[in-house]
């Protein structure tokens, strides 16, 4: 069996980082985007390097949609030298920010950068990296749970995400020609940094949290990599088009 590789963005940090660390475990070597801090991603390339599995990391600002390019360009060039070809197995969008602001309270600017981060930049993503990716890969789009349920101060992130999996249907309809699947992972509440922390460090959030999910806890990071580690797998190859939810069972 030749050897599999993804890429995954906003690998550096938080979720991205436990999923990028998950397909490694599972032998699958590893291109990672960091937005801006560098050594962090050094820090997961040797976390990596130690598993034995072949890792690079290439800068990528999602506010920027045009670096998707460029990073997607870096990433072949890698696989082209390293492998004799510019082709990539998996491509896990996940790079992203949380921004909480009211409907009444939102800026033009927060709205333009929620835009870009979570739909635009990922659309053009992966645009660019439709010709590397080879037939029978797979693509994995991570969007929230929020674009299920609704709680104040998220509409704009969660608009965006919604879009996300529209996207990911209609990338499902195209590309069944070339046997490339398309699912949605969206998490519930997660203790990670993102938005500022809350989930990780507010306790009366986590209360909250814990209250309305029916497992009764805040999700942790390991509750989520595993999942798209399964959906990179061969056992996943007859799911398409899909949006899993991984909630513990938020306001079921």
């Amino acid at each position: 069996m030749s050897q599999k590789t993804a890429i995954v963005t906003g690998g550096s940090r938080g979720l991205g980082r436990e999923m990028a660390l998950s397909l490694a475990k599972d032998g699958v070597d590893v291109i990672i985007s960091y937005h801006s801090n560098k050594e962090k991603a050094n820090e997961l390339v040797r976390e990596i390097e130690l598993l034995g599995q072949d890792v690079i990391a290439f800068p990528f600002d999602a506010n920027d949609h045009t670096t998707g390019q460029e990073f997607i360009e870096k990433a072949a060039a890698y696989l082209e030298k390293k492998n004799g070809s510019p082709n990539f197995d998996f491509l896990i969008n996940n790079a992203g920010t949380g921004a909480y602001n009211l409907v009444a309270d939102t800026t033009e600017e927060q709205f333009d950068e929620m835009m870009n981060v979570h739909l635009k930049s990922v659309y053009f993503l992966t645009q660019a990296a439709l010709p590397f990716l080879n037939d029978s890969g797979r693509i994995i789009n991570i969007s929230s749970g929020l674009a299920r349920f609704s709680l104040p101060g998220m509409s704009a992130y969660a608009m965006m995400k919604g879009g996300i999996e529209v996207f990911t249907r209609y990338l499902a309809k195209e590309l069944g020609e070339r046997k490339i699947t398309a699912n949605v992972v969206a998490p519930g509440a997660i203790a990670t940094d993102f938005a500022g922390g809350t989930n990780r460090d507010n306790e009366e959030k986590r209360a909250l949290i814990a209250n309305i999910t029916t497992l009764g806890r805040v999700g942790e990071i390991d509750d989520i990599d595993g999942v798209v580690a399964f959906l990179c797998s061969d056992k996943a190859g007859w799911i398409n088009g899909q949006r899993i939810e991984v909630s513990g069972g938020m306001l079921l």
